[in-house]
This record gives C-alpha cells, structure tokens and sequence, in this order.
C-alpha cells in the first residue's frame, strides 16, 4: 500500500513538472494603438512627439530633464496627442535596449510632423472618449 502511495505520488510529481514546463510568459503585449501585425517587436519609434515605445515594459521613452527617461505616459505636452493615428515606425531590426542611441538618425529620416509613411491599421479600435495607454485623451521601416 504505501509503495502505490509513492508511485501515485510520483506520477502526479511528473505530470505537474510537465504542465508547468508548458506554461509561456509573454512579456508586455502590443497596445491598442500599435500598428498590427508586429507581435514580437519591442519598440515603436514616433515621430511626431520623439518619442520611443518599449513594448516588454510599456513605457514611454523620451528625452527629458537631464536625459533620456523611461514613463508609463508621454509628458504632459503631448496629452492631446492622437497615439492611433500618429505613425509608429516599428523597428524590426533593432536588437538592445536603448533605441535613443539611433535618435540622430531616426530624428533625420523621420521628421517631426512630416512622416506619413504607409497608412497604418491598430491593433485595436479607437474610443474617442478613452484614455490610451499613453495616457493622452482622443481616444515599416528597419532600424
């Protein structure tokens, strides 16, 4: 009886290994405002306000006091700022952790205001009397 007990035991011990083994974490997710169709990129580029997206961390990353600083919202400035229909330049190319390092030429081949590149669809629908991710209200390119 208590050799079944263990085997039991056991078995159950393996199975249990086995279904957390199978378990995936995904880190942070695309927001509603992100362009479909890039899952697996970690960050936007936006033109329009300077401004980066991590996904893995949602958070904002812009210039501000003193250097480049990391925030769940864009600065206050920008709380008008449509992040649905502003353009987001996915960088599928760009491996790290400090996508500002390339700002220089990100700045110079995606100019503030004047980028339209092609028209880009959400991942998810607009309500004009929501808050976005961004916290503001109204609501391809390789690197």
């Amino acid at each position: 009886m208590k050799a079944l007990k263990l085997t039991i035991i056991a078995i159950l011990l393996f199975f249990s290994n086995a279904l957390m083994a199978q378990v995936t974490i995904t880190i942070g997710s695309p927001p509603p405002w992100g362009p479909v169709g890039f899952a697996e990129v970690q960050y936007y580029y936006l033109p329009d306000v300077e401004a980066y997206y991590d996904v893995h961390s949602s958070m904002f990353i812009y210039y501000g006091t003193g250097g480049w600083v990391h925030r769940a919202q864009l600065p206050s400035r920008y709380r008008h700022y449509d992040l649905y229909s502003g353009y987001k330049v996915v960088m599928t190319g760009y491996r790290g952790h400090t996508p500002y390092d390339h700002f220089s030429e990100h700045k110079r081949e995606f100019k503030k205001g004047n980028y339209h590149g092609e028209k880009q669809k959400t991942n998810g629908e607009h309500s004009g009397n929501s808050k976005d991710k961004g916290g503001n209200r109204k609501g391809k390119k390789n690197h």
